[in-house]
């Protein structure tokens, strides 16, 4: 198993450099970073020389990769805004911990993600706990009762569920449990940010204002959850292995946690962990209907402003979240099926 994992960590290093690679090419192509610091006023032909050099944007793609990955200590930069330059500028690059600073607020790169990242890691964090049991618990049942009429019900609202557009689903639930709720007199809940400014951030808003993001979120993900589980648990309880634990007297309780589940297990645990590094990302029409101030919001407002420092901080810790995921799943799958060994 060490030797499993020293090669699957080597073999991640040339894979994250190609995923770089083209993640910097194409955020670099999205368009002119330059063109919405003015606001709506386009910067002048000196004022956008003076900018171009300043960031580095004076140079060939190609350089400007290798300035964010490893750094440039002698880049001459414009400090004064005299249009010449006249200070010698600091670029440690991504490898050595600088993930360089943001076109629009100039502020660096790695303060503004763990500025966010507890926020989207709060959200995300609370769907996939209540994701995950409340999908065993549908999937589980339908599949002990196949064909049954709660069977067939949670069926019809699991194809509904994940066939319904989130961003439908949220704003349905805005317009119930937010507007018509308000018009109603009953106590409504809220729609905007994390708490409300004039309360403070307490526990109690946090959660208040958490209730329809995570509703949202949870619809899609239950119906998918539970969906697989179902298939699994119904593939597990019909082979040999559980028919000789009921002929030995083992009761369904034991048969069921001991034996069917940790074997079904194994198509939830690739589920999740193909989820678990996209917790990172946050999710972005969420975040941005209900104005979250999380990691898929701050990837929404800098993807506007082709601020590439930014994107490639998010995508390229997404990137290596989704390495690191996939190692732990293949660990997991060892402790659920002593079966499958990794040499």
């Amino acid at each position: 198993m060490t030797q499993y994992i020293v090669r699957r960590s080597l073999q991640a290093i040339p894979l994250l450099f190609i995923i770089s690679v083209i993640l910097f090419l194409l955020m670099s192509n999205m368009g002119d970073p330059l063109a919405t610091l003015g606001g709506r006023q386009p910067p002048r032909g000196a004022d956008r020389q003076r900018l171009e050099r300043q960031m580095g944007l004076d140079q060939p793609i190609y350089l400007q990769y290798v300035y964010w990955l490893v750094g440039n200590d002698w880049r001459e930069v414009d400090t004064n805004g005299d249009g010449e330059p006249d200070a010698s500028g600091t670029r440690r690059g991504i490898l050595r911990g600088d993930w360089g600073t943001s076109l629009v607020t100039r502020r660096p790169v790695l303060e503004m993600i763990w500025e966010r990242l507890p926020n989207t890691l709060l959200l995300m964090g609370t769907v996939e706990v209540l994701v995950i049991l409340i999908a065993l618990g549908i999937g589980i049942y339908s599949a002990l009762r196949q064909y049954s009429a709660a069977d067939n019900v949670m069926t019809a609202f699991a194809f509904v569920g994940y066939s319904m557009p989130i961003f439908w689903a949220a704003l349905m639930l805005m317009y119930i449990f937010a507007v018509n709720f308000k018009r109603w007199g009953l106590p409504y809940f809220p729609t905007v940010g994390m708490y409300d400014p004039a309360v403070g951030k307490t526990a109690s808003q946090v959660i208040w204002h958490m209730v329809l993001p995570v509703i949202s979120l949870s619809i899609t993900y239950v119906a998918v959850y539970s969906r697989h589980i179902r298939a699994s648990m119904l593939e597990v309880i019909n082979q040999d292995y559980i028919r000789t634990a009921r002929s030995k007297g083992l009761s369904n309780r034991s048969i069921l946690w001991g034996h069917a589940l940790k074997n079904a297990s194994l198509s939830l645990v690739t589920l999740i962990g193909l989820d678990l590094p996209l917790l990172l990302a946050g999710a972005v029409v969420t975040e941005r209907i209900f104005a979250w101030p999380g990691m898929g919001r701050l990837f929404l407002d800098h993807v506007e402003r082709v601020d590439v420092p930014v994107l490639m901080g998010i995508l390229m810790l997404v990137s290596v979240a989704v390495v690191v995921f996939q190692l732990l799943t293949d660990i997991v799958y060892t402790w659920l099926d002593p079966r499958i060994r990794y040499h």
